[in-house]
Formats: structure tokens, sequence, C-alpha cells
């Protein structure tokens, strides 16, 4: 949202007839001076007409200012509305939208700045209805997150760090910024706390490996394809063709690239906060060592190397190096994919023989 060229006009003409008033009111008083009074008595009307002109001009300057401080505030609260909307912003742009004005130069801009108070007014009853779906938002994103057996507070990313010289509460500063617009800074918190949260979201793996997905293989316990005993399988197994694509499903970094033990060809992301995925069984490894790489990327290809049965991919889940099932967090709700990763479409497991580790 954005002042027009009218409005703009308008401020503009209206400073500019306030100054010609005072150059008329100048000219006006020069005119009618009288000739005999003291050079002193002159002198003194002289420099009172020249406060009064300076002070109307310092009014001008001030109208310009406020007006332009509220059209800026106009569009930092429309950005800060689009942002709570959309999940896309930048704390410190988005803080802009709750800054105050002073009350004083409000009052001295008077009918200048009306047209924009009134747009003011109609952005607060926006937000309070705003932060309203924002809060449902987060409400459902830590539900989701709870669901998944993880804590929100665990993967909210940490509040940046902050300082500046110390304002004391009584100052005018202070009393000012506590006056600023409550819907708006009501609005900025909950979407300081989404945004935190959405953020933190990037490291839960959340996105399929594979861009067909089903199951030959399920977590827990099994019977071993090799000894026929019961035995413990950490991850799922999802079959395809050798040479199929496998994608990182959460931003990390490389943890393990190579071979190891039964696993065969195993990459191992860390995604922090304490959660890993492995891609084991794999034909070609396609990253290094202590690479970054992010939600979707292509890291590898399918293959039958190591412990396997046949072309398949191994794919694990670990929180705090512990095996968690993986099938909760291939189907994620969408609104926890603040990068708006691919959906995941189940398909049934197949009946037939399938290759297994």
């Amino acid at each position: 949202m954005r002042l027009t060229a009218g409005t703009q006009a308008v401020l503009a003409t209206s400073a500019a007839a306030l100054l010609g008033f005072g150059s008329y009111g100048i000219a006006q008083a020069a005119g009618h001076a009288v000739p005999a009074e003291d050079a002193r008595a002159a002198d003194g009307r002289v420099a009172q007409m020249e406060r009064k002109v300076a002070a109307m001009r310092a009014r001008v300057v001030t109208i310009r200012e406020t007006a332009r401080l509220h059209a800026d505030r106009i569009e930092h609260r429309q950005n800060l509305l689009v942002a709570a909307l959309t999940g896309e912003g930048e704390t410190r742009e988005m803080a802009l939208a709750t800054l105050s004005i002073d009350p004083a130069a409000d009052r001295v801009a008077g009918s200048a700045i009306a047209p924009l108070k009134r747009v003011e007014q109609a952005q607060a009853r926006q937000a309070a209805a705003v932060r309203k779906l924002a809060e449902r938002r987060l409400s459902l994103a830590k539900a989701e997150i709870r669901r998944l057996g993880l804590r929100p507070d665990r993967i909210v990313r940490k509040a940046s760090a902050m300082g500046g010289p110390l304002i004391e509460a009584t100052s005018a500063e202070a009393v000012a910024d506590l006056k600023a617009d409550q819907q708006f800074r009501s609005l900025f918190m909950t979407w300081k706390k989404l945004d935190n949260l959405e953020q933190g979201v990037i490291a839960i793996p959340s996105v399929q490996p594979v861009e067909k997905l089903q199951f030959t293989s399920n977590f827990g316990i099994r019977s071993d394809p090799f000894r026929g005993t019961a035995a413990m399988h950490a991850g799922v197994d999802i079959p395809g063709p050798v040479g199929t694509p496998i994608y990182a499903t959460a931003d990390g970094v490389v943890s393990h690239a190579g071979r190891r033990g039964g696993y065969g060809n195993l990459i191992e992301v860390n995604h922090g906060k304490g959660i890993a995925t492995r891609y084991g069984h794999l034909s070609k490894i396609l990253v290094a060592d202590n690479t970054r790489v992010t939600r979707g990327q292509l890291i590898g290809l399918m293959g039958s190397t190591g412990r396997s049965t046949g072309p398949h991919l191994h794919y694990e889940v670990r929180i705090d190096g512990h095996a968690v099932n993986p099938v909760p967090f291939l189907t994620t709700a969408d609104y926890l994919l603040a990068a708006k990763d691919r959906s995941v479409g189940m398909i049934p497991v197949s009946s037939g023989p399938a290759p297994q580790d």
C-alpha cells in the first residue's frame, strides 16, 4: 500500500500554502511599518516576525516528516500483514511495522495526516483478524511437531543476539514506544514465533526420499530376510530400479558418505536438533562428507550394495542417535513445510516378493 500521487500533492500544497502565508505576512507588516518609529522598536518587530516565520517553517517541516513516517508505517504494516499470511518476510523489516510516531507531531500535522490515519485504522482491524489466523497456524504446527515425538521448543532456532544503549522506562522515547499500536505489536510477536518455528522445521525430514513412495518392509520387529529369525528393522525399505534418484529429506550436513557394513554405500545427513537420516544400499553417492545439502537435493542413486536381497533404499530417521519410525515424518502435514515441499502420495505396499536388507 503506497501513497498516491494525489495524496502527496495535497501534502506538498498544504506545506507550500503555509510558507506562502508566512512570506505574505512579512511583506504586509513591512509595508505598514511607521517611519517615525525608532530603529530599536523596528528591529524588535522584525525579529518577532522572523521568529514567527521560523516557527511556521518548522511546523511545515514537522507536517512533512510526520506524513512521511505515517506513509512508511502503512507500507511496513502492509508487509507484515502479507508476511503473517504467507510466512515470508525478514524479522528486521517486519519489526518496522511496530514503530511508534510522536503524538505531539501528530497533533501538529492535524488534518494533513487524517487520510493516513484512516488507512492505519483499517489496517489495525485487519491485523486482529490476521493474528487469529497466525495463532491457529502456530498451534497446528506445534501439534504436528509433537505428533512426531519432538518438542516444539527444541526445534525453534535460537533468538538473535541483542543489545543497544539503555533507555530508562520513564524516558519519553520508552513512553512513546509503549503507546505503539498494540494490534500490530501482537501480530508481530505471533508472526515471529511462527517464523522461528518454521525456520526450525527445515531440520525435520518431511519430504519423500524418492519420487514414487512405497514400502516393502516397515519399521520394527520383523523376520530377518537372511536368517529367518525375528530382528529389529531400524528403517523402512523402499523398492525401485537401480539408479533411481534419492533426495535429501531435510536441510543438513553430510556426516558420512561411503561404505558402512551391512548398509553398503551409505549417506548419513545431520539435520541439527539431534535429528539425522540415513540412506543405505546406494549404487552411487553424489555428495561428500561435510558438505551442506538442502531439502529435495539429489544426493545418490538407488542400488543393492551391502546386506540386500535386491535394489531398494533403506531409509532411517534417528533422533539423538536412536532410530524412530520414519513413516510419520513422510506424512507430515503441508503447513509444516516452510520450503513449499512436494506433497507425499502414499502408494500401497506391494504384495509380491520384494527386496529387503
